[in-house]
């Protein structure tokens, strides 16, 4: 049986993900994929006369129940029909499972998973891929409106922008923990938003990609940082083939960890094939060694946050390289201005610096 990859297109409120699926489509089918959208559940519900801000906790339980229930299913029949083309196909859905959890406490959540008979990591594990397109709310409050969805409950005033960031984060807490969850940044250009979510699903898809350059800044914390979401990071690379880099990374955070196995391959000066995949607790430990010995394992804290509408990783290194802490963001053009955090002093542009990649960091010296 052919394997489908699994996708979720998903955001705050006026994240552009409408538009996204749109280019998704043309794009795709222009390549000779079949490409089916699983649409919005909760929108169907709500136009179908659920009130998702009821009072009422047990119509709220049972229509959340439901909303579940139904984004399963969708997601299964649609797999099936995926599996029984000739053409090689891709299923895109508008928000997934994990979405749903954003909306309510943890207890009623798991008291909801319980009964259709799954849990969180499950649910996570139903996707190949997380695209999180960040809400105009964040960084181009200009072009935030609520025109164009009649189920939208937040308003373009001030108030309205608050929980949109609030409801913003609260989506890529809840889906924290994939190992391709991918946040994508607000641009001056909006083109360029949709084509960072074109370039993530041509990776999903092992589609040869132009290689692109992360902003990488040397930084010291001169400030308080805002709520970030922490994790410790454990990367160890492996031997492999030449012009080939192949790594396994432990990430854990609240007492749970995810491995994941990656291979960049390069197929020409300036095209690679990334792919990951996540690997059991077993496999961690037996693909450890085959440890690279002449590079050192990297451990480092990363706090991931949003800041006007642009996403960070701040990475805070341990062992031999205690006291080095690096800035990244992607998706930002050349031409396009980072906007640093005031809680952050930058100390040196490393983009580009091949010294700083973390493959060169390991190197024993």
């Amino acid at each position: 049986m052919k394997e489908i990859k699994r996708i979720v297109l998903t955001g705050g409120p006026c994240a552009g993900k409408t538009t996204a699926l749109v280019r998704v489509i043309e794009h795709f089918s222009g390549l000779g994929y079949k490409v089916f959208t699983i649409p919005e559940v909760p929108t169907m519900f709500t136009q179908a006369g659920m009130n998702y801000l009821t009072n009422n906790q047990d119509f709220f339980y049972e229509g959340e129940k439901a909303t579940l229930e139904i984004q399963l299913a969708l997601e299964d029949k649609f797999m099936k029909m995926a599996q029984a083309c000739k053409a090689p196909a891709v299923i895109v859905c508008d928000r997934g499972t994990m979405d749903i959890s954003a909306y309510m406490n943890p207890e009623t959540w798991q008291k909801i998973t319980k009964a259709v008979g799954t849990a969180t990591p499950q649910l996570r594990a139903r996707y190949d891929a997380v695209l999180h397109l960040v809400s105009a709310a964040d960084g181009a409050e200009q072009f935030y409106t609520t025109s164009n969805n009649a189920s939208r409950n937040e308003s373009a005033d001030e108030e309205g922008l608050r929980i949109a960031r609030m409801l913003d984060k609260k989506v890529i807490e809840a889906w924290t923990g994939h190992p391709h969850l991918r946040v994508i940044n607000n641009n001056v250009d909006f083109d360029r938003k949709l084509n960072r979510v074109l370039k993530e699903i041509s990776n999903v898809l092992e589609l040869p990609q132009p290689i692109e350059e992360e902003r990488k800044y040397i930084v010291e914390l001169i400030g308080e940082m805002p709520d970030s979401i922490e994790s410790e990071i454990t990367q160890t690379y492996l031997v492999s083939e030449p012009e080939s880099e192949v790594r396994i990374r432990r990430r854990g955070w609240d007492g749970k960890f995810v491995n994941v196995h990656t291979n960049k391959k390069k197929v020409s000066g300036s095209e690679e094939i990334v792919t990951e995949r996540q690997v059991s607790n077993a496999l961690y430990e037996s693909l450890l060694q085959q440890a690279d010995p002449y590079r050192q394992t990297i451990r480092k804290l990363r706090k991931s946050f949003i800041w006007k509408g642009q996403f960070f990783e701040l990475d805070t290194y341990h062992g031999h390289l205690e006291g080095l802490v690096i800035l990244e963001t992607k998706g930002i053009a050349n031409h396009e201005d980072v906007k640093f955090p005031p809680f952050l002093k930058v100390i040196k542009d490393i983009t580009g610096n091949m010294e700083y990649y973390n493959y060169n960091l390991a190197l024993r010296k």
